[in-house]
């Protein structure tokens, strides 16, 4: 779920002899949106807040609600990327018209705050089709099992982290479970985008429970994440302050959802609303191979510009005629679950013959986040090979983390890890124990140190 925006490295370099809020940087590019680190203003003590900067507080005031909208000078920092980047800007707000009445929605049904719809710039800039250089997707930037546990559907035809509808249901309960852990929507954002356990960590180290306590704490684009979203929020309430013009989304606004129970391609009902593919295929992002994979236990959403009434006869013919079928999955495509096995295994040793397609397929993963959780560079894998099968491994392994000993394991500390995090890896282990066993004193633990653990 990482999808952030790049600042080039000297901004930052300037932003250490910054002297004021009022510090104007040059104009700098949000368009290369691969990165997934925010480079955040170092760490300062909070300067004076000049005349201005007193402007900004009482517009950051007036809109907030339910998440606080603090104002200093590291949001002072992002304010200033998004006021010199208009053109860019202007093309995002368009995009709210579309995809902000979704949001607000799925909010509303969750129960979070509306505000918290803003997030989705950080991440994606309101694009569906966006992908991070780690795998996360869609406008609310997913990882392959974060959106499984989420509910989200991922196969070879469709794949709902770029459903705007699907994926803010699904970040909205994400959001809903921080929040209801940690008792602060600062945190529960930060949470968002570098996991529960490293806020976690950072409070355990602060002593403290907000977000600016526990900020030097956190990992680095992390501690740049929340003030964006801040900036963003003002940004988005008070672009005509500063000369920034809506341009329009280039495609519907106003939208009509079918059901189609059948397998249907973008193409068929393209020709029959006599509707550019392109348009359509925007509306309807999740679609793989621009085919809509409904069943009749479970059709599925087709989203079209509103049109003529008159058209909607042809479109019902189109969909419920045997010409508008456009694939029958065969035997093996029905299959394909059964090919799962019950408990999926941390790990997975590459046997002679078989693709990351083969090994993607029996585990129910994708190829894409097959080669990012292993760093490979092409669809290939060796022989013999043992390949990690999610995102974070949290089984012990020996040629990991973890390696056995007669009367005890030892293992190496991972960034985030806590000691009530590992001993719930462990049958047998307490945070009493381990704490005894290595002498230690706090809860505090530093990634790369190696721990003892008793065995049973």
């Amino acid at each position: 779920m990482k999808r952030l925006f790049t600042v080039i490295i000297c901004f930052v370099s300037l932003q250490i002899v910054k002297a004021s809020p009022s510090f104007v940087p040059a104009s700098i590019p949000l368009t290369p949106a691969h990165s997934d680190t925010i480079i955040a203003p170092v760490i300062n003590p909070p300067v004076p807040l000049t005349f201005q900067g007193g402007i900004f507080k009482r517009r950051l005031d007036s809109i907030k609600k339910d998440v606080p909208m603090d104002y200093n000078e590291y949001v002072q920092n992002y304010i200033d990327i998004y006021t010199h980047n208009r053109d860019e800007m202007g093309h995002v707000l368009g995009l709210t018209k579309y995809y902000f009445p979704i949001y607000e929605k799925a909010f509303r049904d969750a129960g979070i705050p509306d505000e918290i719809k803003y997030l989705s710039i950080v991440e994606s800039k309101l694009d569906p089709m966006a992908v991070s250089r780690v795998g996360a997707t869609g406008p609310w930037q997913f990882m392959f099992t974060t959106g499984k546990l989420y509910g989200l559907s991922i196969d070879d035809y469709v794949d709902d982290r770029r459903d705007p509808i699907q994926a803010s249901y699904a970040a909205a309960a994400y959001l809903k479970d921080a929040y209801e852990e940690f008792g602060d929507w600062l945190l529960a954002i930060a949470s968002y985008n570098c996991g529960k356990s490293n806020v976690e960590h950072a409070i355990e180290r602060a002593g403290a429970n907000d977000f600016w306590s526990i900020r030097p704490y956190l990992p680095v684009e992390t501690r740049g994440y929340v003030p964006a979203f801040i900036a963003v929020a003002y940004i988005m309430n008070y672009y005509n302050k500063h000369n920034i013009i809506l341009q329009d989304c280039g495609f519907a606004i106003k939208t009509d959802t079918v059901l189609v129970n059948k397998y249907v391609s973008l193409s068929t009902v393209s020709q029959v609303l006599n509707i550019d593919i392109k348009r359509l295929a925007i509306l309807n992002p999740a679609y793989k191979r621009q085919i809509i994979n409904g069943t009749a236990t479970a059709p599925r959403r087709l989203v079209i510009p509103q049109i003529d009434k008159n058209k909607y006869s042809a479109l019902y013919d189109a969909l419920n005629s045997s010409t508008a079928v456009a694939y029958v999955p065969q035997p093996e495509h029905v299959a394909y679950t059964e090919k799962k096995i019950d408990k999926m295994p941390s790990y997975h040793k590459v046997r002679h013959g078989e693709t990351l397609r083969d090994i993607a397929d029996t585990y129910g993963v994708e190829v894409q986040d097959l080669k990012v959780w292993n760093h490979l560079h092409s669809n290939k894998a060796a022989v013999g090979q043992k390949l990690k099968l999610s995102e974070n491994t949290d089984e012990p392994v020996e040629t990991e983390s973890a390696k056995h000993h007669d009367n005890y394991f030892t293992y190496k500390v991972k960034s985030g890890d806590t000691l009530s995090g590992i001993a719930s890896k462990f049958e047998g282990a307490s945070v009493e124990k381990i704490r005894s066993i290595n002498g230690l004193k706090k809860n505090h633990l530093q990634p790369g140190m190696t721990i003892r653990i008793n065995r049973g």
